[in-house]
């Protein structure tokens, strides 16, 4: 049995401040619309933490400095590809946000997050980003082969 696999690596970074505040991203993407954090892929070669300040940098318009691994989210894409998405959070950026053409990136209150239109699981995953126990966010299918989540 082959110990390797095809696997996808991108990432997600939540931004936030001493106020009580976290930058979301309203993506305009037709197969993962709403809101969430900034992020996306991790080119070949490219570190996981250049990749994540690459991309922040990309949608936001802001420079961040010692992104903290906080978690990860995995599942098997259509091409049974492994993707995994590694979750990243700071309070350390430099700049002035500014939107892109993956969607309009603004400040709001943690607490009022629940009261957006929220991509599909998103509130899960900020469980993930938010807890000192949970490190895993992972699809699976079970022997009906229906989709299962996990928070891990």
């Amino acid at each position: 049995m082959a110990r390797s696999e095809a696997a996808i690596f991108t990432n997600m970074c939540m931004i936030y401040d001493e106020k009580g505040n976290i930058l979301v991203q309203d993506r305009r993407n037709k197969d993962w619309p709403g809101i969430t954090f900034p992020g996306g892929h991790v080119e070949r070669g490219e570190s996981f933490v250049e990749a994540v300040t690459r991309e922040v940098w990309e949608e936001t318009g802001l420079k961040i400095q010692y992104p903290e691994l906080c978690g990860v989210k995995q599942f098997q894409d259509k091409s049974d590809a492994r993707y995994v998405v590694m979750f990243y959070k700071t309070k350390n950026y430099s700049g002035e946000i500014s939107s892109s053409d993956e969607g309009e990136v603004y400040w709001i209150n943690r607490e009022d997050l629940k009261n957006y239109p929220l991509a599909n699981d998103f509130e899960q995953m900020v469980e993930v980003f938010e807890s000192d126990i949970l490190s895993e966010f992972y699809y699976y299918r079970d022997e009906e082969k229906d989709w299962n989540l996990k928070l891990l």
